[in-house]
């Protein structure tokens, strides 16, 4: 509780000395209602993560796997306690393999992520041969990205291969999106030859400047917020954490709004909408994302 404390008011601190001028709003444009109807596949098997391997191994988890009836399983894991939830499968209907990591509790996350002595680390040379050691990562997420790195890799080579399919969708909530986008710069290193995409959702900070730098120049990423949850916030980016660019935030009158660059600062984006978490609401971390809430 005390470390949380003092998190809290490093990051009201951070507010006022690291305040930068406001985005123009109209650098702001709002996703049509075809193009956010685009992205309810990929709520669905986010929220899918959450469920025991059990079931998404055999696509017997109740709503969500129902709501991707097409999608064949190849591999899952995990124990949602010292390793996260995991699957991966493929999807005839969208033409894509899909990776999937599991988040976690809102408060406990939060904890963790306002904590004043986060560490970040430079990415593991055999995992992310030729990544520059100015690239660094929180060390947390790196270890749980590290715990399953070459299973998931086995399977989405064994799903690319079986379908003849070279398009991989990487999705994540929570810590779950973290341990994706770290997915994200991990697997096409290894894949050449691959198109990648990843969804994700109520990210919270991963990496720093050139992280996010490198995720801009390499990858294609839409990271989605929703109204005034406080995970995308944390940490700070006094502690040198920084966004890369792909934010859609869903604001208070529902308008999806696509937020160009990086922390984009507009009140219509996460930033600006939520300065700090004493002005967050911690249950809008879940959702509704276009109706949806994450869970199994």
């Amino acid at each position: 509780m005390a470390a949380l404390k003092l998190g809290l008011a490093l990051l009201t601190l951070a507010v006022s000395v690291s305040a930068v001028p406001l985005e123009p709003r109209q650098s702001i444009s709002a996703l049509s209602t075809s193009q956010i109807s685009t992205f309810k596949p990929f709520t669905h098997y986010a929220s899918t993560a959450y469920c025991n391997p059990s079931t998404t191994l055999t696509w017997s988890c109740g709503s969500n796997c129902q709501a991707n009836p097409t999608f064949k399983p190849v591999a899952s894991g995990g124990d949602g306690n010292g390793t996260q939830f995991w699957y991966v499968g493929y999807d005839p209907t969208l033409k894509t393999v899909v990776v999937a990591h599991q988040g976690t509790d809102t408060s406990q996350i939060l904890a963790d992520l306002t904590d004043a002595d986060i560490i970040r680390e430079t990415l593991d040379s055999t995992l992310f041969p030729g990544i520059s050691s100015s690239v660094t990562v929180h060390s947390g997420f790196a270890n749980e990205q590290a715990k399953t790195a070459t299973l998931i890799l086995s399977a989405v080579q064994t799903a690319l291969s079986n379908n003849g399919a070279n398009t991989v969708t990487i999705v994540g909530h929570s810590l779950g999106a973290a341990i994706a986008l770290i997915d994200s710069v991990y697997l096409p290193l290894h894949l050449p030859g691959v198109t990648f995409q990843s969804v994700l959702y109520g990210l919270p900070r991963v990496g720093n400047q050139d992280f996010a730098d490198y995720v801009d120049a390499n990858l294609h990423i839409t990271h989605i917020n929703n109204l005034k949850d406080p995970i995308p916030i944390v940490p700070g980016r006094f502690l040198g954490f920084h966004h890369p660019s792909g934010e859609v935030h869903i604001s208070e009158n529902g308008a999806w709004e696509a937020c160009p660059g990086q922390d984009n600062t507009s009140n219509l984006c996460i930033v600006g909408d939520v300065p700090n978490i004493f002005e967050s609401t911690e249950s809008d971390h879940d959702g509704p994302y276009d109706g949806l809430f994450m869970g199994c």
